[in-house]
C-alpha cells in the first residue's frame, strides 16, 4: 500500500516531456502584389466564396457540382480516411485507462514419478479457473496525453484533407464544364463559318458555269470549306473529353454527365464580383493550408511520444479469481485468490536506439515545418497567378473582341467589293479565313478567361465549407 501511495504522488506531480505546441506564424503581404483586375475586390465575402460556382448563373453547372458532392470517389475516400483518423483518436485514448481482461479455464494434470520434486506416481488431477486480471500504466511523463495531442491533430489533417479535395473537385468540375462549353461555342462557330463558305463555293460553282468565275477561284472556295471541315472532328474530340471528364469527376459512368449537360453554345462570361479578401485571409481559408499546420503539430507531439520512451514506465497490476480441483468447489470462499503489485520498467541500455527515434521524430517536425511554410508560398504564388491571369485574360479578350468586330466588317466589304468586280476572289476567301480565325481566338480567350476565374475561386480556397457527408458514403451510380 506504501508502493501505492508512493506511485500516486509520482502521478500527481507527472509531468509531460516533449516541446509544447506554437502554431507557426507566415510573414504574409499587407496586399496583392498586381492590380486588382475588373470584377475583383479585396472586401472578403464568405458566403459568395462557400458557393462560388453559382456566381457564374448557370443551373447546368450546378447540378453537376451537386452530382460531384454526392458521388465523387475521391471524395469518398476522403471521408473514408476521416473515420479512420476518428477510430485511431478513440484508440490513442484509451491509453489513459485501465486494462481488464478475464479468463476461464480448466487444466486436466497427469504426474510423472520420475519428474522432480516426485510425486506419486500416476495421479491425475484437475484444475478450474475463472479470474480477472487488470492492468494501468500510469502516464507520468505525457507519453499517452502526447499520442492523445497527436491523434487529435491527425484527426483535425484529415479533416482538412477532406476539404482541400472537395475545393479540388469543385475547381476540376468547373474547368470541365468550361472546357465541355468552350468546345461546344467553338463547333458552332465552325458550323456557321463552314455554312457561309459552303454558300460561297455553291455561288462561286454557279458563277464558274456561268462563265464568271475560273475554276481557280471554285478550287479555292472548295479548299477553304475542306480546310474548316477538317476542324470539325478535332472540336468534337475536346467536347467528347471534357464530357468524360466530367463523367468520372461526378462519379458515373461514361456518358452519365452527358444528362447534365445542354446544347448551350456560349462560353460562360466571368463573374460580376471576385471578393478576395486579404492574402493574410488564406492561411485561414485554405484547407491546404491548414492540413499542413495540423501535421506539423501531429509531428511535434510525436517527439514528446519518443521521449517519453526513454523515462521510467510504472504499472499498477491486479487479479482477482477463483480456482478449485473440483468444480463444485469452485465459488466457495477458501477458493478465492487475488494479488496486487506495481511495476516499474524502466530502459537503461537500448545501443542508441531511443535516442535515435527522438532525433528522427524531431527531423519528421522540422520537415513538417518547412512542408506548412513552402504550402504558403505556393498558395500565394498559385493566388498572383491567378490574379494576373484573370487580369490579362479581360484586356485580351476585349482587344480580341475588337478585331473580330473589324473582320467582320472587313468580310462584307470583300464580298461587297467582289460583288462589283472591284476586287479578285481571293480577297473574299481571305477575309473569310481571317474572320473564323478572329471568331475562334475570342471563343479561346472566353474559355481561357472563364477557367481563369475558377483557378482564382479554387487559389483562394472557395468551397470548402459545402457539407460533404454525401460524399462520404458515396455509393454506384
Amino acid at each position: 500500500m506504501r508502493t501505492i501511495a508512493l506511485l500516486v504522488a509520482l502521478l500527481a506531480a507527472a509531468c509531460t516531456v516533449g516541446p509544447d505546441y506554437a502554431a507557426p506564424q507566415a510573414a504574409t503581404p499587407a496586399d496583392w502584389a498586381e492590380p486588382l483586375p475588373p470584377g475583383a475586390v479585396a472586401q472578403p465575402d464568405e458566403a459568395a466564396l462557400a458557393r462560388w460556382w453559382t456566381a457564374f448563373g448557370d443551373p447546368e453547372l450546378d447540378a453537376l457540382v451537386e452530382a460531384a458532392v454526392a458521388r465523387n470517389r475521391d471524395l469518398a475516400a476522403a471521408g473514408a480516411r476521416v473515420r479512420e483518423a476518428r477510430a485511431l483518436r478513440a484508440a490513442a485514448g484509451a491509453g489513459w485507462l485501465p486494462s481488464l481482461d478475464s479468463s476461464a479455464g480448466v487444466t486436466r494434470t497427469h504426474r510423472s514419478g520420475n519428474a522432480f520434486p516426485a510425486g506419486p506416481v500416476g495421479t491425475t488431477s484437475d484444475l478450474h479457473t475463472v479470474g480477472l486480471d487488470a492492468a494501468w500504466e500510469l502516464d507520468l511523463f505525457g507519453g499517452v496525453r502526447r499520442t492523445v495531442e497527436a491523434a487529435d491533430a491527425d484527426l483535425a489533417a484529415a479533416q482538412e484533407d477532406q476539404r482541400a479535395v472537395l475545393v479540388t473537385l469543385l475547381g476540376e468540375v468547373g474547368l470541365s464544364w468550361v472546357d465541355a462549353r468552350a468546345a461546344r461555342r467553338r463547333l458552332a462557330i465552325a458550323r456557321g463559318a463552314l455554312a457561309a463558305q459552303q454558300e460561297t463555293a455553291d455561288l462561286t460553282r454557279a458563277r464558274r458555269d456561268a462563265g464568271l468565275a475560273n475554276d481557280l477561284d471554285l478550287a479555292r472556295a472548295e479548299a477553304l470549306v475542306a480546310g474548316t471541315q477538317a476542324t470539325l472532328p478535332a472540336l468534337q474530340e475536346q467536347r467528347a473529353r471534357a464530357g468524360h471528364s466530367l463523367d468520372v469527376l461526378t462519379g458515373g459512368l461514361p456518358g452519365t454527365a452527358q444528362a447534365l449537360l445542354g446544347d448551350e453554345p456560349r462560353v460562360p462570361p466571368p463573374p460580376a464580383r471576385v471578393p478576395l479578401g486579404l492574402p493574410s485571409d488564406l492561411l485561414r481559408r485554405r484547407p491546404d493550408l491548414r492540413r499542413a499546420e495540423r501535421e506539423l503539430a501531429a509531428a511535434t507531439a510525436r517527439i514528446g511520444v519518443a521521449q517519453a520512451d526513454r523515462w521510467p514506465k510504472f504499472t499498477l497490476t491486479g487479479a482477482l479469481g477463483r480456482s478449485s480441483q473440483v468444480t463444485r468447489n469452485l465459488f466457495e470462499k477458501d477458493s478465492e485468490y487475488w494479488a496486487l503489485g506495481a511495476g516499474l520498467d524502466w530502459p537503461l541500455f537500448e545501443g542508441g536506439r531511443l535516442a535515435a527515434e527522438v532525433e528522427a521524430a524531431d527531423a519528421r517536425a522540422e520537415q513538417a515545418l518547412r512542408a506548412w511554410e513552402q504550402a504558403v508560398l505556393v498558395a500565394l504564388q498559385e493566388t498572383h497567378d491567378a490574379l494576373t491571369g484573370f487580369g490579362r485574360e479581360q484586356e485580351r479578350r476585349a482587344a480580341l473582341e475588337r478585331a473580330a468586330a473589324a473582320q467582320r466588317e472587313t468580310a462584307q466589304l470583300a464580298r461587297e467589293r467582289h460583288a462589283a468586280g472591284l476586287s479578285d476572289f481571293l480577297e473574299v476567301l481571305d477575309a473569310e479565313r481571317s474572320l473564323l480565325t478572329a471568331e475562334d481566338a475570342v471563343a479561346l480567350s472566353e474559355q481561357a478567361l472563364a477557367a481563369d476565374a475558377v483557378a482564382l475561386y479554387k487559389a483562394l480556397g472557395g468551397g470548402w465549407e459545402q457539407p460533404v457527408e454525401a460524399g462520404e458514403a458515396a455509393g454506384a451510380p
